[in-house]
Order: structure tokens, then C-alpha cells, then sequence
């Protein structure tokens, strides 16, 4: 059977204890996030300062060295999915997260943009590695009727660290000195490492027990994911339904700036309430989600918030004072709900529609997809609103983009549904996961 649940069993809990996770494993990964994003979240608030006065590059080639090193990333996630699923997803995780520390070590040592663009690339390999071997273990370790609700979980806590990150790295900034920005990767590679750590005490998933007994060295059987061509166009389309960040995080923000009489200070607020909500309602938000059925709902409710967001913010170009504020405000917090809902969607299609022999490969096929689907958002969703300020035209097609996106994304899973049901075990993969962590 297919179907997913996201109730963990006998979680009854009231409105505050719902935001602990409720069992050790849950409670494990939703550490793990928060150690992650807090050594991220640490260093990127400061980057720009960092790239800039630290290694002595100029804006321009900070563009270009955040785009090289994006394109690495991009073109190492299949071939890092394929790595994943052949030497277990464990032992990759846990790696991938030491090689991050080392990259966040060499920082403070790096002299201008060659040197820069030569640790990146091999930061982005390593990036690749990790995401793809952090999501085959989590779907590998976890029961079917966990896989969602963990997820959100540990969403919440990655949202949580980001703000803690942001926090230190503010406080490095208010500083006001060059040498505690330069260091400051410093305190990121230690908390890689406290992960890196934090993760080999985790269970072995079952996968990882197939490379173990030497199983998983056997090609699985069956075609791969470049042949699932409904997977990868559900991919795609929700690639796009996730450029609602590019909403949130670059148009309505220089909306703000460029076509509103709102104050720039409105800018940390509507931030703030994006952080706060994505840390408290995840875990309320994916209790919907218990089938496919359910998820395909949810990216039209996602979509309904986007294309919502889309009319509220083009009419506060034409509204002035305290009515620009609240609808600024609310179309943030719409489009904030377009990504809750696309968050509990994604996660059940990767849940439901990947090989649990072939997770690794699926997950770097997926990130191609959807790089693919949502990469271009920020150039063509920015033009399109900026370019027609006084005018719905740009809105309207943004927000139309979307509706196409959700159209298509119900067909494509579909066609994963049946690729699966033709080609993927119907069992159970190993044994039942031992949940005590490993002493070593």
C-alpha cells in the first residue's frame, strides 16, 4: 500500500506540546536541521560583508561567483544522487557535512575571486552530496506513516536555526570588526561538525545496511529515474509552485522598495512573521497531507495563496500610508501560506513516487528538475512586476505561470503513480530500522 499518513500514532497533544517532535528519531533529525541552518545562517547573514570587504570582491563578482558556483551544484546533483545510492546515504551524510566544515575553515584564508570560485566549487560538491543523501536517509529511515510529519518538524527547527544563524551573524556585524566577520565561517564549521557527529549516531537506515551486507552493489533492477519521465515533470512543476520564495525573499521586497510608499523598516517585519510562521505551523499544516490525493490539494491551495498574494501586492502601488502597509503585509503573509502548503505537498511526492532502491538517484534527478522548473524565476518574475509598475500586467502573468504549473503538476503525478506501481517494489526493502543510535 501506498497512501502516507503524517498523524504520528497516539500524538494527541495539545496546541504547544505539538511543537516538540514526539518521538526520539523525529526529535534526532529536527536537532540535526537546527544545528545545520544555525552554522548557515551564521555565516550567510554576514556574506556579503565577508565576500566583499573580507576577500576583496566586487559586487559583480560576487554575481558571478554565487552563479559558477550554483552551476556546479546543479551539474554535480545527479551524478551525487548515483554516489549516494552506492555507498549508503549514512556515511555520505555525515561526510558530505565534514567537507562543509572544511570549506567554512578555508574561508577566512581565501584572497580574492579565483580563490573564492575554487572553494565554492568544491563547497557546492559537497552540497550536493549532502542534500541528496539527506534526503534518501530520512525517507529510508523513517516508517511510511512518520515520513511527512517528520519532515515538517524538521522544517520548523531549520527555520528556527536560520534565525538563530542570523542572530549570532548580527551580532558579529554590530561588531563592527573586519576580523570577527572574517572568522566568523569559523563558528559555522564548528557547528558542521557538531553535525556531522550528531549524524553518524543516527540509526543505519535500511539502505545503508544493503551497502553494508554488500547488497546495494548489485545495480537495483528496473529502469532508472531518467526514464520516470512523470517524476521528473513532477518535479518540475514543483520547482516552479516553489518560486514563491522568489515572491517572498527578491519581487515583493523591491516591490516595496521601488512602487510603494511603505517604509523600508516594513521589510524586517514581514521577514520576521515569514520566519515565525514557518516555524510554528509546519507541523499543523502537513497534518493534511495523508495521500497523494491530499498533496495534488494542497498545490491548488498553494496556488490559490500565490495568485492571492499576486492581486493583493499589484494594487498596493496605487494605496498610500497605513492601507499599503497592512496589504503589503498581508500579500506576504499569503504567499507565506503558498509555501507552507507546497512544503507538506512536496515532501509526500517524494515520499510516494521515488525507488526506495534508487532514492540517491531520484533525489538528483528531482534537484535537476526542479532547478530546472524555478531557476529562472528571479530574472523573469522581477522584470515582469518591476517593468509594468502602475499596471496589473506583470502580476497577472506571474501569477498565471503558476496556474499553468498546478494544471500540469496533476497528470505528471499520475504518471509517477504509474511508473511506480509498474516498476517499484511493492514491499517493504530490509528489515525494520533499529531507532537506538549507534554508539560509534
Amino acid at each position: 500500500m501506498h497512501g502516507v499518513t503524517t498523524t504520528l500514532p497516539g500524538d494527541q497533544r495539545g496546541f504547544f506540546a505539538r511543537l516538540i517532535p514526539p518521538t526520539p528519531l523525529s526529535r534526532s533529525l529536527a536537532t540535526q536541521s537546527m544545528l545545520f541552518s544555525t552554522g548557515e545562517g551564521a555565516f550567510n547573514t554576514g556574506s556579503a560583508v565577508f565576500l566583499t570587504q573580507v576577500v576583496g570582491m566586487s559586487a559583480a563578482q560576487v554575481g558571478l561567483a554565487l552563479t559558477l558556483v550554483g552551476v556546479a551544484e546543479f551539474l554535480f546533483a545527479y551524478p551525487a544522487g548515483r554516489i549516494v545510492d552506492r555507498l549508503g546515504p549514512k556515511r555520505m551524510w555525515a561526510g558530505s557535512t565534514v567537507g562543509r566544515a572544511g570549506c567554512f575553515v578555508a574561508l577566512p584564508f581565501v584572497d580574492g575571486f579565483q580563490q573564492y570560485l575554487m572553494v565554492g566549487v568544491v563547497f557546492a560538491i559537497f552540497g550536493s552530496i549532502g542534500g541528496a543523501s539527506h534526503g534518501s536517509y530520512v525517507l529510508d529511515v523513517l516508517p511510511p506513516d512518520e515520513r511527512v510529519e517528520t519532515r515538517a518538524y524538521m522544517y520548523s527547527s531549520l527555520n528556527l536555526g536560520f534565525t538563530l544563524g542570523a542572530a549570532i551573524g548580527g551580532v558579529a556585524l554590530a561588531t563592527g570588526s573586519l576580523t570577527v566577520v572574517q572568522y566568523t565561517p569559523w563558528f559555522a564549521a564548528v557547528l558542521m561538525l557538531a553535525n556531522g557527529f550528531w549524524v553518524t549516531k543516527l540509526p543505519a537506515a535500511p539502505h545503508d545496511l544493503r551497502v553494508a551486507s554488500g547488497e546495494q552493489r548489485v545495480k537495483p533492477p528496473g529502469p532508472g529515474p531518467t526514464r520516470n519521465i512523470g517524476w521528473m515533470l513532477t518535479s518540475f512543476f514543483t520547482g516552479t509552485l516553489w518560486t514563491n520564495q522568489v515572491l517572498l525573499n527578491v519581487v515583493i521586497p523591491l516591490w516595496l522598495v521601488e512602487a510603494t510608499d511603505a517604509p523600508r523598516v516594513l521589510l524586517a517585519f514581514l521577514f520576521g512573521t515569514n520566519t515565525v510562521l514557518c516555524i510554528f505551523l509546519p507541523a499543523y499544516t502537513a497534518r493534511g497531507v495523508r495521500t497523494l490525493q491530499d498533496a495534488l490539494r494542497y498545490t491548488w491551495w498553494s496556488t490559490a495563496f500565490f495568485v492571492g498574494s499576486c492581486l493583493i501586492t499589484m494594487v498596493t502601488h496605487s494605496t498610500v500610508g497605513l492601507v499599503t502597509v497592512f496589504l503589503v503585509w498581508l500579500g506576504h503573509v499569503t504567499v507565506t501560506g503558498a509555501e507552507l502548503a507546497i512544503s507538506g505537498a512536496s515532501w509526500a511526492f517524494e515520499a510516494e513516487l521515488m525507488d526506495p532502491l534508487r532514492r540517491g538517484e531520484y533525489q538528483g534527478v528531482g534537484e535537476v528538475s526542479r532547478a530546472l522548473g524555478g531557476q529562472w524565476a528571479p530574472w523573469l518574475y522581477t522584470g515582469l512586476a518591476l517593468s509594468w509598475i502602475g499596471g496589473s500586467e506583470g502580476w497577472l502573468v506571474i501569477a498565471g505561470i503558476i496556474v499553468v504549473a498546478t494544471l500540469g503538476i496533476g497528470p505528471s503525478v499520475r504518471m509517477a503513480e504509474r511508473f511506480r506501481d509498474t516498476h517499484f517494489p511493492t514491499e517493504p526493502i530490509g528489515d525494520p530500522v533499529d531507532l537506538t543510535p549507534e554508539s560509534a
